[in-house]
């Protein structure tokens, strides 16, 4: 049975990006060679039960901090942790532009509603108090970008429960490049 289409496509994605991260015209930058050294593991391409739950966890914290670069902070926490790199690049897509607004509308009224019902104190710094407006927002981003890593990481393991054949417990084993092996045997 041939494989579903999706996963085929996935397959060849995730090949085109590896071998755009491997570029000849990139490998040798000083600058890219630390960035690169972890992006080109394959195993954190190649998805797991545990490599995607911790993925998606820190692609959608990430995602709910308002600040640039987001996706390239989540992506540098994703290969420092070893962690699937495509779920976290696409977890981090869920506040676009188009859910942008509605989503830090949302982290602002859910700050104000634990401020309120929680009867938080507005924080100070020193002898100025914090508008309460910004400290609502803050708390609403922290608070949101927690909840929403602690309740994925549990979700996708239950998906992969539920559905065993689409995500695999285990990441396959992969071949070691012949520069590893050459590594490895010197040590």
């Amino acid at each position: 049975m041939p494989p579903p289409k999706w996963k085929v496509r996935y397959l060849r994605l995730v090949r085109k990006v590896h071998r755009l991260v491997r570029h000849r015209r990139l490998r040798h930058r000083e600058w890219w060679k630390p960035i690169r050294a972890r992006l080109v593991d394959r195993r954190l391409w190649h998805p797991c039960r545990d490599t995607v739950a911790g993925g998606v966890s820190i692609g959608l914290f990430f995602s709910m901090m308002p600040m640039p670069f987001q996706t390239i902070a989540a992506l540098a926490i994703a290969a420092r942790a070893k962690v699937n790199i495509p779920f976290t690049f696409a977890a981090c897509w869920v506040t676009n532009p188009l859910t942008e607004i509605p989503i830090r509308a949302f982290q602002l009224g859910f700050g104000r509603w634990m401020r309120e019902n929680l009867g938080l104190a507005v924080p100070a710094i020193g002898d100025t108090t914090i508008p309460p407006q910004v400290s609502n927002f803050i708390m609403g981003v922290l608070v949101s970008g927690v909840l929403l890593a602690l309740v994925a990481y549990p979700l996708v393991h239950l998906f992969s429960a539920l559905l065993p054949n689409h995500l695999p417990i285990k990441a396959p084993k992969l071949n070691a490049s012949p520069r590893a092996e050459r590594r490895s045997s010197v040590y």
